[in-house]
């Protein structure tokens, strides 16, 4: 038989009871884990940070008068 809509507004709740130490450590541990996943995240995202500066930094133009210079063994003087 199916419960009543009484039966389960007026069921028992469920009480837990935890000292105020095991409260604290169980925020602290959150808080560290939270702290951890961050730090995790921070040291990815340098690395691709890192990396992509590299890509930028080979993609950046070349001076053209170098380059004409080694090509005819003059300077560059005008």
């Amino acid at each position: 038989m199916y419960p009543s809509l009484f039966d389960s507004f007026f069921a028992p709740t469920r009480v837990i009871v935890v000292s105020e130490e095991r409260l604290q450590a169980a925020e602290r541990e959150a808080r560290q884990s939270q702290l951890d996943a961050l730090d995790v995240r921070i040291a990815e995202l340098t690395k691709h940070r890192n990396s992509l500066h590299e890509e930028i930094k080979k993609l950046e133009p070349k001076r053209v008068g170098a380059d004409l210079d080694s090509m005819d063994g003059g300077t560059h003087d005008g």
